[in-house]
């Protein structure tokens, strides 16, 4: 009899919703434990590692003026990052738009080389006494350049390095992320939880997630994004659907990333000094400008 009930159930879905949409939902997924992890692993290194290799290798093994440890680990993110996006969305239970997803990864691309260049010019400057809690004209090795309007060139790079290069770099991720995202839905309630191997990675994908909005300064996108995913639970839950596990982790590791975005901001709140370049209510300082605050010189002298 439960087994009839069952079938008819899922009859009345393909009527009222039109079948094709609905046996996306039907299909039976499971948690992409292999892509999540491959994901995590290479946020870590390739991302968040890259500064700290660059900063803590001797000198004498990547001169100044050669390509460093840290730029081949920015050049080696660049290659995996799309083709891990590419797989995450061959998995999708949904059939989303090529168009719009091969137009997200070209403009992925465009901005992470954007960002490689500037960057790497900054963590050279950086080991120069660049002090990024400040801005371009503050800096002290920036006063005495002469002539003075090579400042401008600086404040180009800056440009290209934190605004355009991390507008077309995040602006197609979390794109990507939100598309994949709307096809992790299911009405099997079997499949509504996250398996152990999901809470695992929880905690360093919500963290990296927070680094990434922090050192890129984009908390509307991320916030946007957010609100987007709850507004996509909300609407397909009075369809009678659920997110997935791989919904889920998503779901979880953003407000996760929130929480620790809460945390953050309000512990650094009174920071007299960072208030100055991170004015106005979007207070969000930058993990690396906390570094050259108060940190940098304590553990390491500067060059000459």
């Amino acid at each position: 009899m439960r087994k009839r009930q069952n079938c008819a159930m899922h009859a009345a879905f393909l009527t009222r919703h039109g079948s094709r949409e609905t046996d996306s939902c039907l299909r039976k997924t499971q948690f992409h434990m292999d892509l999540w992890c491959c994901f995590t692993l290479q946020n870590w290194l390739l991302d968040f590692g890259r500064p700290l290799v660059m900063i803590f290798c001797p000198l004498e093994w990547f001169p100044l003026n050669k390509p460093s440890a840290g730029d081949y680990f920015h050049m080696l993110y660049n290659i995996t990052t799309p083709f891990l996006l590419l797989k995450l969305i061959e998995r999708s239970p949904k059939t989303l738009p090529r168009s719009a997803v091969y137009l997200c990864i070209i403009t992925f691309v465009m901005g992470a080389s954007i960002h490689l260049v500037g960057e790497s010019i900054s963590h050279r400057l950086l080991l120069s006494g660049y002090q990024l809690h400040l801005s371009v004209r503050e800096n002290p090795i920036m006063k005495n350049l002469r002539p003075k309007t090579l400042i401008d060139s600086f404040e180009l790079l800056q440009y290209y390095d934190e605004s355009l290069g991390h507008c077309m770099w995040y602006v197609p991720l979390f794109l990507i992320l939100f598309l994949y995202f709307t096809g992790c839905f299911t009405i099997v309630k079997a499949e509504k939880t996250m398996p152990i191997s999901a809470w695992l990675l929880l905690a360093p994908s919500g963290l990296y997630y927070w680094y990434l909005v922090t050192e890129g300064q984009i908390f509307i996108l991320f916030i946007f994004t957010f609100f987007a995913m709850m507004a996509t639970v909300v609407h397909q839950k009075r369809k009678g659907f659920l997110p997935n596990s791989n919904g889920l982790f998503l779901l979880y590791s953003f407000s996760l990333s929130l929480m620790f975005l809460t945390i953050w901001v309000a512990c650094l709140w009174n920071d007299k000094a960072l208030r100055r370049k991170y004015p106005g209510v979007m207070y969000i300082p930058e993990p690396w400008a906390i570094y050259t605050l108060h940190l940098r010189d304590k553990h390491m002298p500067l060059t000459d």
